[in-house]
């Protein structure tokens, strides 16, 4: 409310103001005739039947506007009554109307983030539901099989017992995947700081993806020679995986005999941003801002032939976040993909 007299308290004022004029030049003109009239009597009436108005006029106008403006909001529900209990209610309709306004505002933007959501929830359900029944159904095939009569065959059982294998280890890679991500968001997963070299580190995970790079032909390499170790402070164990999945993705979606370029540059005084580039088909920008999302994939096809829980640049998003940093993503449909973060660096 502005600072300037409320509305009610202006029209009751003015109000009281005529009544008390009229009244003692009414009561003037009669004691003028019929008594004697000193001169103090007028003003000292006239503050009487000022001050006397004035409350009765306020107090009423309150109430009845209170009474009025409370059942609109009880009988449309868009405020609590609670609101009006707050400070007087006044005749100022503007301001009502503009708390009204305020609340329509306010509750149109709460439904429509709501049915964002919903949608949201609705392609996360079948996702994950699509996620969970493409290996359960394998499973499930290739024992029906063996069970009306493969099995007597030793070649057919050990080779199907080999993918329900994988089909069931597909699950566990999931069912994990989804636990530590509840984790992360609820805190319950501590990260066990320590200092390492950031350096040797994705010289170790360029040794463990070797195998699958090779298949590939795809080159891991750094930009440059790294002399001296580089020190960070972080989870070594999270970070290695955050460097693992964001190099297998970039094998996995990489061109073939391309390259997986992996730099270390000095951001700022304490920090250090790693980056993992590579040349492959690179992503159209449509997909872009939801790329950290549970189960989002690019390829809607083709991508699950790749196996994976789909939640691996979710996981990478949230150990960032874990660690109260920051992680990037550029890319260029045709050129390539740049995934970047951040890391505190060791004093």
């Amino acid at each position: 409310m502005q600072a300037k007299f409320k509305k009610s308290y202006r029209f009751a004022v003015r109000t009281a103001l005529y009544i008390t004029l009229y009244t003692t030049l009414l009561m003037s003109v009669f004691l003028y005739y019929y008594h004697n009239l000193e001169w103090y009597f007028p003003l000292v009436f006239s503050i009487c039947i000022f001050l006397f108005s004035l409350i009765i006029i306020q107090f009423s106008v309150e109430r009845f506007i209170y009474k009025r403006v409370k059942k609109i909001y009880d009988d449309l529900t868009l405020l609590e009554s609670v609101n009006l209990a707050k400070g007087p209610i006044t005749t100022d309709m503007q301001t009502l109307t503009q708390e009204i306004d305020k609340f329509a505002r306010d509750k149109k933007i709460e439904i429509e983030t709501l049915k964002v959501r919903e949608e949201y929830r609705k392609e996360y359900l079948g996702n994950v539901s699509h996620e969970l029944k493409t290996p359960l159904f394998t499973v499930q095939g290739y024992i029906l099989t063996l069970l009306d009569g493969a099995m007597d065959d030793k070649n057919i059982r050990k080779k199907y017992l080999e993918r329900a294998s994988k089909g069931i280890e597909r699950l566990g890679y999931i069912i994990k995947d989804l636990d530590m991500i509840t984790k992360l968001e609820v805190g319950d997963l501590s990260l066990n700081m320590e200092v390492f070299n950031i350096v040797e580190l994705v010289e170790n995970v360029f040794d463990m993806l070797e195998m699958k790079a090779n298949k590939k032909k795809t080159t891991l390499i750094f930009d440059r020679a790294y002399p001296n170790p580089i020190m960070v402070k972080a989870d070594k164990e999270r970070i290695q995986q955050v460097l693992a999945n964001l190099m297998v993705n970039s094998i996995k979606y990489g061109s073939e005999k391309g390259t997986t370029e992996v730099s270390i540059e000095n951001l700022i005084k304490n920090k250090v941003i790693v980056r993992i580039t590579d040349n492959g088909e690179g992503i159209s920008k449509v997909h872009i801002p939801r790329l950290f999302e549970r189960f989002y994939r690019v390829d809607k096809s083709g991508s699950r032939k790749e196996g994976g829980s789909g939640l691996g640049l979710s996981i990478v998003k949230h150990i960032i976040e874990a660690h109260r940093e920051k992680i990037y993503v550029e890319s260029q449909y045709g050129v390539g993909s740049e995934f970047s973060f951040t890391l505190e660096k060791a004093e």
